[in-house]
């Protein structure tokens, strides 16, 4: 056990090659810990001569709280300077890495605690500054600093990826009008990963990203998932032409909804003269017809049909909401083969020009998307994890308030869906 009280403080303080000259304690102001480095011979870094000091100055760095306390570090910099008046090099401060990073107000181990709380367990950046009685942008360089070393410099964060998926989400509105800016969401499928985010939700980003990754990378890719978005397909198509797109089965039935409620809320106007009313047979069907068929009881099947006998009279809604649940079928066969028949018949028999035109339509969807849709039957992949990573980007959002840089966004959104490697936090270079 050591009493000496100078070698106490010492190890309570935690720093390696570091004199403690004492404790500041001001009522009401965070604790003030004044260290220095231990005096050792320093060589100009130019010419290798034994440099002098030249002078000294206190640089105060956010610490860890100590005893439920707001510390402050204070190191005692030395300024060196070359005798030797022929070296260009002039003077230099003092660093070490272990007390802070370089252009950093929080000591180091205060950055990498703040960086892990942040990103791991998705707390809010002002919630931490407030631990740490500091502003929220003291915070924030350091995680963003420390977060991007770890998610960016760290070549086994995802190796080589089997499915990829790709999808949009919200980044943030802005200006006067609120207009919105999405991201693009890439993500390893299979594993559940969060491979990285890029702006917007064009094919150009995604396309460039992909193309960055190498020819290795590309070729290892046997799965392609994404929901019916023209500009994600052109870029599977540009950038991964081996590989097997698939259609994610909850957008095709979807779109089989969204088909169902043009043609209701179509049909409401031309039979009633104006939008849905709660009195209104159709507008009091709309939930029921967007339920699956197994899953209404024989009161609520009984119920859907006589609204769309009152509201319904030449039954065009009637054939989307079968033209629907046809649709939600596909998934119900085992068989790549049958499945490819019965979407390309499908497709054609829906555009019968009996059809409502939202049928039709549909109908033109199926054939479009026939092979990527055909394909969840050999693959079994959808885009359900790309969901998911969005969900947690949007938790990232909530517990940010929002954001307004994309590269804050990005990091904090990689720091909390990366998967990144926690255990390498202790020996990143911040940037």
């Amino acid at each position: 056990m050591e009493t000496n009280p100078i070698r106490m403080c010492e190890l309570l303080v935690g720093l390696p090659d570091v004199n403690v000259l004492g404790v500041g304690d001001i009522p009401g102001g965070p604790l003030r810990v004044h260290v220095e480095l231990r005096a050792s011979t320093v060589g100009c870094p130019e010419c290798g001569v034994v440099a002098h000091v030249k002078d000294r100055y206190q640089v105060e760095l956010i610490d860890l709280p100590a005893f439920g306390r707001w510390t402050r570090l204070v190191w005692h910099k030395r300024r060196w300077r070359c005798p030797d008046p022929g070296c260009p090099m002039g003077s230099w401060s003092e660093q070490d890495s272990r007390i802070a990073a370089s252009r950093q107000a929080l000591s180091d181990r205060a950055g990498r605690w703040a960086t892990r709380q942040v990103g791991e367990s998705a707390s809010s950046v002002n919630k931490i500054a407030d631990e740490l009685g500091c502003d929220w942008h003291t915070v924030n360089d350091a995680v963003i600093a420390y977060g991007t070393a770890l998610v960016d410099d760290d070549p086994a964060r995802y190796g080589l990826v089997r499915a990829l998926g790709l999808d949009e989400t919200l980044f943030v509105r802005e200006g006067e009008y609120h207009r919105q800016r999405f991201s693009t969401s890439i993500v390893d499928v299979e594993r559940g990963q969060l491979l990285d985010v890029v702006p917007g939700r064009s094919g150009a980003e995604p396309t460039t990203w992909l193309n960055a990754q190498g020819p290795a990378f590309l070729a290892h890719v046997a799965y392609a998932t994404l929901d019916l978005s023209g500009p994600y397909r052109a870029v599977f198509d540009a950038t991964l032409p081996y590989a097997t797109q698939v259609a994610d089965p909850f957008h095709v039935v979807k779109v089989a909804n969204q088909k169902l409620d043009e043609c209701r809320r179509r049909v409401q106007v031309e039979v009633f003269g104006h939008r849905g009313h709660k009195s209104d047979p159709l507008y009091r069907a709309r939930r029921l017809l967007t339920m699956a068929d197994e899953r209404l009881v024989d009161k609520g099947r009984a119920k859907l049909l006589g609204l769309l006998a009152a509201g319904d009279p030449k039954s065009e809604v009637a054939t989307a909401w079968h033209a629907k649940e046809v649709v939600r079928s596909i998934y119900g066969l085992d068989n790549e083969i049958v499945a490819r028949s019965f979407v390309e018949r499908l497709g054609h028999d829906l555009q019968d020009e009996s059809s409502p035109p939202e049928v039709r339509s549909l109908g033109r969807t199926l054939l479009r998307w026939k092979d990527q849709i055909v394909a969840w039957h050999e693959a079994h992949f959808t885009n359900a994890r790309s969901e998911t990573m969005n969900n947690l980007i949007k938790r990232t959002k909530r517990a940010a308030f929002g954001f307004r840089s994309f590269t804050n966004y990005r990091v904090r959104a990689l720091l909390y869906a990366g998967k990144p490697n926690w255990d390498l936090l202790a020996t990143v270079t911040p940037r």
